[in-house]
C-alpha cells in the first residue's frame, strides 16, 4: 500500500469517527439544551419594566406589516415600538405611517433618508430610534420576522430577571420554503454552531461571544456601557460585534433557542442565500483564519467522503490495479463513513426542523456554502463588495448607496 494510500485510509477513519462522535454530541445536546417558549415562566410580571421594541426597515413591504401587527399584539403591559423606514424605496414607510395613525399611543414611525458620514444602514436606523426611545430596556427585532406567541416580550423579559441577564438574544425558527433553502440554510447553520456554540456562549468564563439580531433585549445601561451602537457603525453583522464587547465588559450574555415564540424567513432564491450568507459568514466569522478554518473543516469533514466514495468507486469500476483488492475495500470504507455522515445529518435536520428528505442533498448544499465560504474571504479581503439593502460595501468601508439615501434629511 503506498503512503499516499496510507494517508488516505487514515485520514478517512478520524472523519469517520468524528461523525460518529456526533451522534453522542447530538444526544447530549437534545437532553441539556434549554429551549425557550411560550409556556417558559407563566403568568405576568409583578412590576414589568418599559421595554423600547426597536426595528429598523428597508425595502420592506412584503414583510412589515405582519412584523409589526406581531409586535403590536404582545400581552407586555408596558412597551413601545419604534420603527425606522432606513431609505426605502417601496410601500414600507406608507405601511408604517397607517399602522402609527392606527395605534399612535404604542407605536411611533420614523424616517431616515440618508446615512451619516462612516455608519452603515441599519446601524444608523437603530442610532435615530434609541435617540427617541423611553424604555429602561433595548429590544431590536428585524422587519423579517413575526412573533408568532403574543408571550414572546413578556417571556423574554422573565428569563432576563430570572437569570440576571444583561443581554438576550432568542434564535429564530427558520421558515423555508425553497428547495434551495432546505439544501443550504442547515449547512450554514451548523457552520455557525462550530464556531458559537450555545453553552460556551452562555458561559461568563469563555471569551465565545453571539447575538442574532433578530432578536436581543439588553438593558439600556448595557447597551450604554458596551458603546451603543455608535461602537458598531461600520460593522455589517453589529450583532455578533455587540455580543463580543458585552463579554468584553462582563456583562451577562445568554443565547437561547426558541421553540413557538417567532419565526422568520430569510432568503427565497439561491442568489439572495449566496448573498446573504456570505455577509453573514463575512460579518461573524470576521478573519482570515476562522474563514480558512472553516473551509478546511467544511472540505474535510462534508466533502472529502464523499469525494472518497466517488473516487475509489470509480477506481474500481474501472478497472483500476485490483491486485491488492485495496480499491473495493475502499470502497467499502468511503461508503461507511458516506453513510455515519449522512445519519448525522439526517438527525441534525430533525432538530432545525427541516424535512428529513432533504438532507439528501447535503452535499450539495455543502458546496454551494464552500462557494460562499470563499466568497466572504473575498470580501474579507477587499476583492469583491458587499450590497446589501441598496447599499455597497467594501470591507469596512461604505462604497456606495442607492439614489433614496443620497437625498437629503
Amino acid at each position: 500500500m503506498s503512503s499516499a494510500l496510507i494517508v488516505w485510509v487514515v485520514l478517512l477513519s478520524v472523519v469517520g469517527l468524528v461523525w460518529l462522535t456526533r451522534h453522542a454530541e447530538i444526544s447530549r445536546a437534545r437532553r441539556t439544551e434549554r429551549v425557550l417558549s411560550s409556556r417558559a415562566h407563566p403568568g405576568p410580571l409583578a412590576d414589568p419594566p418599559r421595554i423600547s421594541v426597536l426595528v429598523a426597515a428597508k425595502d420592506e413591504e412584503a414583510n412589515i406589516a405582519a412584523c409589526v401587527q406581531s409586535l403590536l399584539d404582545q400581552d407586555y403591559p408596558d412597551y413601545e415600538l419604534i420603527v425606522i423606514d432606513d431609505r426605502s424605496t417601496d410601500r414600507t414607510g406608507e405601511v408604517l405611517q397607517q399602522f402609527q395613525e392606527a395605534h399612535p399611543q404604542r407605536m411611533r414611525a420614523l424616517t431616515v433618508t440618508q446615512l451619516r458620514d462612516g455608519w452603515f444602514g441599519k446601524n444608523n436606523a437603530m442610532r435615530e430610534g434609541i435617540a427617541a426611545s423611553t424604555g429602561q430596556w433595548l429590544c431590536f427585532a428585524d422587519a423579517d420576522c413575526t412573533q408568532t406567541s403574543r408571550r414572546t416580550l413578556t417571556v423574554a423579559m422573565q428569563e432576563c430577571l430570572a437569570e440576571k441577564t444583561d443581554f438576550l438574544s432568542i434564535l429564530p425558527v427558520l421558515i423555508t420554503r425553497s428547495f434551495w433553502e432546505r439544501i443550504i440554510q442547515p449547512v450554514c447553520a451548523a457552520i455557525m454552531m462550530i464556531w458559537f456554540r450555545p453553552e460556551k456562549v452562555n458561559n461568563p468564563a469563555s471569551s465565545a461571544a453571539y447575538a442574532n439580531g433578530a432578536f436581543m433585549l439588553m438593558t439600556r445601561q448595557a447597551y450604554d456601557s458596551i458603546g451603543g451602537h455608535d461602537a458598531v457603525k461600520s460593522e455589517v453583522n453589529e450583532d455578533i460585534h455587540m455580543a463580543r464587547l458585552a463579554k468584553q465588559q462582563g456583562l451577562r450574555l445568554q443565547v437561547i433557542q426558541n421553540d413557538d415564540l417567532y419565526t422568520t424567513h430569510m432568503y427565497a432564491s439561491l442568489g439572495a442565500a449566496w448573498r446573504g450568507w456570505s455577509r453573514i459568514f463575512y460579518g461573524c466569522l470576521g478573519t482570515f483564519r476562522r474563514l480558512i478554518a472553516a473551509l478546511v473543516v467544511l472540505t474535510t469533514f462534508s466533502l472529502f467522503p464523499w469525494i472518497s466514495l466517488v473516487v475509489t468507486a470509480l477506481g474500481y469500476f474501472l478497472g483500476a490495479d485490483q491486485s491488492s483488492g485495496s480499491w473495493g475495500w475502499m470502497v467499502l470504507g468511503s461508503g461507511l463513513v458516506v453513510a455515519l455522515e449522512q445519519s448525522v445529518i439526517a438527525r441534525f435536520y430533525g432538530i432545525v426542523r427541516m424535512p428529513v428528505a432533504y438532507s439528501l442533498g447535503y452535499p450539495l448544499g455543502a458546496a454551494i456554502t464552500w462557494g460562499m465560504l470563499v466568497a466572504a474571504t473575498l470580501k474579507l479581503g477587499g476583492t469583491t463588495t458587499t450590497t446589501w439593502r441598496g447599499t455597497t460595501y467594501r470591507a469596512h468601508t461604505l462604497e456606495s448607496t442607492d439614489a433614496a439615501s443620497s437625498s437629503g434629511t
